[in-house]
């Protein structure tokens, strides 16, 4: 079996020759550069297993030599070394490509932990894009979302993942750990919020036995636990400031102190992140450390909020639908059912939709979920397809007949709703093919809107 392949690009001689020896007693081939020039002409000849290139050069940068290898060898993992200290280089570094970095002067265990892990994601199976997991859709949005993962899960910077609550934003973690070097060790997820402040740093790092009431035996951390794995902050902006500080020391220094510990441990963790909060707003506020959000916010990815995803609405209602029949007998959504779905807002996402259907097939005869069955108020959403006329329609009817006061929300959304159906209707002389068409609806849809608001 080919001993792998690494190539060396750095300017100082003596820090080739280190990298040399260290790599060559790891069992790998190296092949060395001093400038881009050489580097360039070296990668023409032959493919490498490997990438290890200095940020300053004499004719270049190792950004422009991770952006070309981005080009023509995505699938070759490159690691940057930067001076000590110089964390705007590293972060540049990862959102152009690189797998990750390194520091002058360099440990070199720390030196052999990222060979290792980089020479296993050299060796894996690349996955592609039409590697569909557990992300079901073909929106426009799920298409682009999936492409970043993809691209993501080939490095080890930290990624925090925006969204709305009920969006998966940890199903899209898990799949960033998934499709990466870390897929067999551990994914720990916590919920930041969900922990007494009082037992955060317990929780977190670990303690030694005796050091405080209660710690009757030693307790590896989270941290610990998921050392050369990913560990999932959930909710992250819920984290106390006194806990964000030494959040950012251990991400830093990649190494933790168990509460009772004089000694520090090493580990080996990529963060992934995630809230439903704006980070940026809660770092304006003060409540979030703006130097723990640029640790944590190399990369950001967003999850798209249900109603942005089109069709994939009626896609995960089959499937949810699908799994809670297994076993049991079968049940439909009416065509009815699928209108009403299309049409509601989802301020809870994918959860709200899961719930829903839960209820609704445990509500519904003789197999057949119909729209009461759904228990949703009433339409809250005009679809996408909606023409111009129909969006100045919508914007009458909200301005000049505001919803009597007293009445519920559902009762004054309702409202709204009857006021601008018959405003279209009335427009169109009570042509109900016209109106649905104004409206961006089906005729049988449109039809049940107005049984259900009371329009004769």
């Amino acid at each position: 079996m080919n001993a792998q392949s690494v190539l060396i690009i750095d300017d100082e001689s003596d820090i080739r020759e280190l990298l040399e020896i260290t790599l060559m007693r790891m069992g790998l081939e190296t092949t060395s550069a001093s400038n881009a020039t050489e580097a360039y002409a070296a990668l023409e000849l032959q493919p490498y297993d490997l990438c290890l290139t200095d940020m300053r050069l004499p004719d270049g940068n190792g950004l422009d030599i991770i952006e070309y290898a981005q080009r023509n060898f995505p699938r070759m993992p490159i690691a940057m070394i930067t001076a000590y200290g110089c964390v705007e280089t590293a972060t540049r570094a990862l959102k152009a490509g690189a797998f990750d970095f390194i520091t002058k002067p360099m440990d070199l265990k720390r030196l052999r932990e990222l060979v290792h892990n980089a020479l296993q994601q050299s060796a894996a199976r690349t996955p592609t894009d039409q590697d569909e997991g557990p992300l079901v859709g073909q929106s426009r949005p799920m298409q682009l979302l999936r492409q970043q993962i993809h691209k993501l899960a080939r490095s080890q910077a930290p990624v925090h993942i925006s969204g709305e609550s009920g969006t998966g934003k940890e199903v899209v973690a898990r799949e960033i750990h998934r499709l990466g070097n870390r897929a067999s060790q551990p994914f720990v997820p916590v919920n930041c919020g969900a922990i007494p402040a009082e037992l955060m740093e317990s929780e977190f790092f670990g303690h030694k036995k005796g050091s405080f009431t209660g710690a009757h035996d030693n307790k590896p951390g989270l941290f610990q636990a998921a050392h050369r794995g990913s560990l999932f902050l959930d909710e992250v902006a819920d984290l106390p400031l006194h806990m964000q500080v030494k959040l950012l020391r251990a991400l830093q220094e990649k190494s933790i102190r168990p509460v009772g510990s004089q000694q520090e441990v090493t580990v080996d963790v990529r963060i992934l992140s995630a809230t439903h909060k704006d980070l940026a707003a809660e770092v304006a506020a003060g409540r979030f450390r703006q130097d723990l959000y640029y640790r944590l916010n190399v990369i950001e990815v967003r999850v798209p909020a249900l109603r942005e995803r089109g069709d994939d609405i009626i896609q995960l209602a089959r499937l949810f639908l699908q799994r809670l029949c297994q076993g049991q007998p079968a049940a439909q959504l009416s065509q009815a059912a699928l209108d009403k779905l299309r049409l509601h807002s989802f301020p809870g996402n994918v959860r709200e939709l899961e719930n829903l259907l839960e209820r609704a097939y445990t509500l519904c005869e003789h197999s057949l979920i119909q729209p009461a069955d759904l228990q949703l108020q009433a339409i809250t959403r005009t679809p996408a397809a909606t023409t111009p006329a129909a969006a100045s329609f919508t914007d009458t009817a909200l301005t000049d007949t505001a919803p009597a006061a007293g009445l519920s929300r559902a009762e004054q959304l309702m409202q709204v709703e009857r006021n601008l159906i018959n405003r279209v209707l009335q427009q169109v002389q009570g042509d109900q093919h016209a109106a649905a068409q104004q409206l961006g609806l089906s005729l049988r849809s449109l039809r049940y809107c107005m049984k259900t608001l009371g329009i004769n």
